[in-house]
């Protein structure tokens, strides 16, 4: 089986890889960065954008499934930024697909794309496509999405779509580490009561569910339909944030601002930012007030039927092992 992952050097793309890997499966990956450790394994490197048309052609050409994983992620930035690359190059991917004759495409979407500002309790894929978006992140992969499966059937290409909820593990380089330098830096604020239950992802879940939505659309299964995907039972955000902090000595974080008035200073910081130009993130904003304070966790009965999805990997046990990681790298940067 020739495969090919486009973001195959990041976070999530890198567990996909690995677990190709070890199915003896040839692996070649797409992105903008070069990937030495990888190559050293045998992964065949493509280096580029999503958007080079010419690069998408040459990297999908003779492969017989794609992974595309790649996108432009975080809740601030201009619309143009989240367009190009999650919809300009997710229709790049479909493309050279059909006109290489890949059979199977498994695409990474988000929870996000049904965001409505509503909180989720148990919601399923039956959920409509979100509206109101105040994030062009989710804007984008809604559309990204819809085109992928709208292309399920097209010039014998194959499609699903996979809606993992806030992925961490060990490699982490963006959910945790965040919030553990914010808890250090003293600005970490439970935003509303600290009650609300959120699904989260183990990365070794999310990629072996990639793996498996691969193998259903070899059976006939799965094709153009999304599936939630998460470790089929709801955290407490806060209480899993703070036991995080405590396995690394990190003072609680007690501190709480209302959804009210998290959603104000987050409306008025984006309004200070946008109107300097300013290119950083805001502190906060009204999307992730809304994200921190409200319930969004969904249905994985779907996940189970169709692709055999069970997380092996559970929330305490990855855990343990993220401050097992965590504190042996804190350990090395101090001896550095």
């Amino acid at each position: 089986m020739k495969t090919l992952v486009t973001g195959g050097g990041g976070f999530l793309g890198r567990y996909i890889v690995k677990k190709l890997l070890e199915r003896g499966w040839e692996v070649a990956i797409l992105g903008r960065s070069p990937q030495p450790d990888l190559e050293d394994q045998g992964v065949k490197l493509f280096q580029g954008d999503l958007e080079d048309v010419n690069l998408v052609e040459v990297a999908c050409k003779g492969r017989d499934a794609v992974f595309h994983v790649a996108a432009k992620a975080g809740i601030w930035g201009d619309l143009k930024s989240f367009y190009q690359p999650n919809i300009v190059g997710t229709h790049n991917v479909i493309s050279a697909c059909q006109r290489h004759g890949v059979g199977r495409l498994v695409y990474t979407s988000t929870p996000s794309v049904v965001f409505n500002r509503q909180s989720f309790q148990n919601a399923d894929e039956t959920l409509p496509y979100g509206r109101n978006w105040l994030c062009h992140y989710a804007q984008t992969k809604s559309m990204a999405e819809k085109e992928v499966l709208f292309s399920h059937q097209s010039n014998g290409l194959r499609t699903t779509a996979l809606r993992p909820h806030l992925i961490w593990g060990v490699g982490d380089p963006h959910l945790l580490p965040r919030v553990i330098e914010r808890a250090k830096s003293g600005r970490l604020r439970i935003v509303g009561d600290g009650k609300n239950l959120v699904d989260i992802t183990h990365v070794e879940n999310a990629a072996e569910a990639h793996l498996l939505a691969l193998d259903a659309l070899e059976k006939g299964a799965a094709g153009g339909k999304a599936y939630f995907i998460s470790q089929g039972e709801p955290v407490r955000l806060w209480e899993w944030i703070n036991e995080l902090l405590r396995g690394l000595s990190i003072p609680l974080g007690t501190k709480k601002i209302s959804l009210k008035k998290a959603y104000a200073v987050g409306a008025c910081l984006e309004g200070f930012y946008k109107t300097l130009n300013l290119k950083e993130e805001p502190p906060m904003t009204r999307f992730l007030a809304l994200e921190l304070a409200k319930d969004h966790y969904f249905n994985i009965s779907a996940a189970r039927r169709d692709l055999g999805y069970e997380p092996k990997v559970s929330t305490r046990q990855g855990m343990a092992d993220f401050l097992q990681y965590f504190k042996s790298a804190d350990r090395k940067l101090d001896s550095d």
